[in-house]
């Protein structure tokens, strides 16, 4: 068996998130194309419909109607945001300045995961908001004026940086973040092509309030960066493969994981490179490859978070013994990624240890394959789907739907290019 071929990838979901909610607060009819179809912008989505934003779907094309600079209405129910921090985070930030009152609600795992990150520079700004233990979902919000803030990041994170950007849209003066580290910087590029007021210094990204609508945009969503890596890791590991991903995006804040691969040994060739919306996109060749061990250290998680998994399962194939250190954020995500990701590969066989905030692991080691635990976390189900490629038995897996929160087809795609 070996990966070939040529493939395209569901629009970034990211960026998705974010075009959907910075087109409401434009000047006309935004044009989608390529939006992430998986489940999380389905939420985001339906949110914004709550709130009055009025959104279409022609082909494979989303329209959103924008509303100009106050297009919010009362929602008549709670929005409920299912699996999505994302969609959750940068809302509280969009509805903060608005006059109407919003509660949030969500599935049992987002129920989980802490949103005082958010509220805590949101209510310096003036924000009503009101938490179950004062973090958790439910969530109650009451839009009022703001005023600017001047806020330093505790630690990198594209969300709290995002949601807090948001809120200045809308607040009396202009809102400067200050991050320790470089997060993804999805937002201030997109509001920046609308013609948002956004200053980026380094670290520290300043926003001045909307006098006027925001441009109504007609955007391509490039190919999602996460998504791309499962499929280069699967070409990686499997013997003889020649795979190319069309038009993915390789934002640079986004592709910490391209290049901790190829400090492995990854044999990777980036063609075609253009850029739409401040976004850079480009063609990937991925060839099979011999990796060697890395250390991954504390400032290199904000921009490879999401596919830490990955690189465990990498590494269980690479010579020698790689550590992954300060990735505690891993702990709350959809699942206990460090417990998830260690227990299913050390069930596997793999010489993985779990440590507080990270992992280390020794390889190269045969996996044995068999049954997958998924904690019904896609990243979880779809790192292991790829690790099943390389093992002795399929990898079985508790629960495949789960994967249809970010990318939907998954299995579909990767047994076309196995073969």
């Amino acid at each position: 068996m070996s990966v070939q071929g040529e493939i395209t990838l569901p629009g970034d979901k990211s960026i998705s998130h974010r075009a959907l909610m910075f087109s409401a607060l434009g000047d006309g009819l935004s044009r989608l194309e390529n939006l992430n179809p998986g489940a999380d912008l389905k939420t985001t989505q339906t949110a914004l419909s709550n709130c009055g934003i009025e959104i279409t779907e022609k082909k494979s094309v989303v329209e959103v109607q924008g509303g100009g600079l106050r297009p919010f209405r009362q929602p008549e129910h709670p929005l409920y945001c299912g699996n999505s921090g994302t969609t959750t985070r940068l809302m509280l930030g969009l509805l903060a300045a608005h006059p109407i009152h919003v509660q949030f609600n969500g599935d049992d795992s987002l129920h989980k995961r802490p949103m005082d990150r958010v509220f805590r520079p949101l209510q310096q700004m003036g924000a009503n908001v009101s938490a179950r233990d004062r973090k958790y979902l439910p969530v109650m919000l009451s839009g009022r004026d703001l005023w600017a803030l001047d806020y330093e990041l505790p630690y990198a994170s594209a969300q709290v940086k995002s949601a807090i950007l948001l809120a200045g849209l809308h607040a009396r003066g202009q809102t400067t973040v200050k991050s320790p580290a470089y997060s993804r910087d999805h937002t201030e590029q997109l509001l920046k092509a609308m013609g948002a007021r956004v200053t980026v210094k380094g670290r520290q990204v300043s926003i001045k309030p909307l006098t006027k609508p925001l441009k109504a945009v007609d955007l391509t969503i490039p190919g999602d960066f996460s998504a791309a890596a499962f499929f280069i890791t699967a070409a990686l590991l499997v013997p003889d493969s020649d795979l190319i991903i069309r038009k993915v995006g390789i934002n640079p804040t986004r592709i910490a994981f391209l290049h901790a691969v190829q400090e492995m040994g990854a044999n990777i060739t980036i063609a075609n490179k253009e850029k739409h919306f401040g976004e850079a996109v480009a063609d990937l060749r991925i060839r099979s490859s011999n990796l060697k061990s890395i250390r991954i250290h504390p400032e290199h998680i904000p921009n490879l978070i999401d596919e830490l998994p990955l690189i465990a399962l990498l590494a269980s194939q690479a010579k020698g013994e790689t550590i992954v250190r300060g990735a505690a954020e891993l702990r709350v995500k959809e699942s206990d990624r460090i417990t998830s990701i260690v227990s299913n590969m050390s069930a596997w066989g793999s010489k993985i240890f779990e440590s507080e905030d990270g992992f280390s692991i020794e390889g190269p080691t045969t996996l044995r394959g068999g049954a997958v635990k998924t904690f019904k976390d896609h990243r979880i189900a779809m790192t292991m789907g790829v690790a099943g490629l390389i093992s002795k038995l399929p990898a079985v897996l508790d629960n495949s739907t789960c994967v249809d929160i970010s990318h939907p087809g998954f299995f579909e795609e990767l047994r076309n290019i196995s073969s």
